[in-house]
């Protein structure tokens, strides 16, 4: 156990971030779950556009390295093209 404030207090932060960081990155996954799923095409540019920006705030935020957002974001977009 710690035994500083300031420990105490990196470990109450680093908690907060951790459990923010899984949240936003559970979502961004559902939403990609919910595009790869949807056969309107009209519906899936809409969704796209949401997941591209999740994607690329996530990557900023060094939750996903910013290749792998990249990757994601160019196959989602050949999927959504080829509906």
């Amino acid at each position: 156990m710690a035994n500083h404030k300031s420990a105490l207090k990196r470990i109450r932060q680093s908690e907060a971030r951790r459990e923010r960081n899984r949240y936003q990155l559970k979502t961004a996954r559902t939403f990609v779950k919910r595009l790869k799923n949807t056969t309107d095409k009209k519906e899936a540019e809409e969704l796209l556009k949401k997941v591209t920006s999740m994607l690329d705030r996530l990557a900023k935020k060094n939750i996903i390295h910013k290749n792998k957002a990249a990757n994601d974001k160019s196959k989602l977009t050949r999927m959504v093209s080829s509906l």
